[in-house]
């Protein structure tokens, strides 16, 4: 059975740090400024992925998509990296480019079902399950649950980890898709979806841990090696 989007009901799917715990200016609760800040951000990311999906060309889109993040990650108030190692950010790591890490994903009817999410805090947060996007790489038929955010607006949301995870990348999976924050690589007609691997990414708690992120549910963790998108280092401690 075709798969159709339906009308699901966002709350901010990674939970900013309070700068005001922080530095003490701001105990009462985020300012205008912050949340103006993180518009100027969401803003930038919708633009950065509306670019990617108009360039034909994949590995240009690629080199458009991580000189546009590095200079956010370096410069954007609104940055994960911590205020006091952004003057020796250097930039992002990332596997070479591999366009056969680009697939074009069926999605398939699944029971509509809620879920609360771990997070990297103590908190879940809640997503309905729409759907499975089936795909093939590395000579496997593989699929990922879709998840719908729940709350005003609503975002599709596809995190996954995989064999390099607590390896070479972050150890509680990275992201493919969050439309509630930009994150939007496209669709062939109603039912199939661009997922790119290539452009996978860490989530912002995995950078400074005063941010909040979902993790990647057990159902969304394969067992192939994806060697392509975003690595990561740990910190020394």
């Amino acid at each position: 059975m075709p798969f159709r989007f339906g009308a699901h009901s966002s709350a901010r799917l990674e939970r900013t740090p309070d700068k005001g715990e922080v530095d003490g200016s701001n105990p009462s609760g985020p300012t205008v400024t912050n949340e103006l800040e993180l518009l100027d951000w969401k803003r930038r990311a919708f633009e950065l992925y509306a670019a990617v999906r108009a360039q034909p060309d994949g590995a240009r889109a690629w080199s458009i998509w991580r000189e546009q993040r590095d200079d956010l990650f370096a410069h954007h108030p609104q940055s994960p990296i911590p205020e006091n190692e952004r003057a020796g950010f250097t930039g992002l790591e990332y596997f070479d480019y591999d366009p056969d890490l680009r697939v074009i994903a069926d999605v398939r009817a699944a029971e509509t079902e809620h879920f609360e999410i771990p997070t990297s805090g103590d908190d879940t947060m809640g997503f309905t399950r729409v759907g499975l996007a089936a795909f093939e790489l590395a000579g496997q038929y593989l699929s990922l649950e879709m998840y719908w955010l729940d709350g005003y607006g609503g975002g599709l949301f596809v995190p996954f980890a995989d064999a390099t995870s607590g390896d070479e990348t972050y150890g509680a999976g990275r992201y493919l898709l969050d439309t509630i924050k930009g994150s939007d690589l496209g669709s062939e007609g109603d039912d199939r979806l661009i997922l790119d691997f290539n452009f996978t990414y860490n989530p912002s708690c995995s950078y400074d841990p005063r941010w909040v992120c979902p993790l990647a549910p057990p159902a969304n963790r394969l067992e192939v090696r994806v060697r392509a998108g975003e690595k990561h280092t740990e910190k020394p401690t």
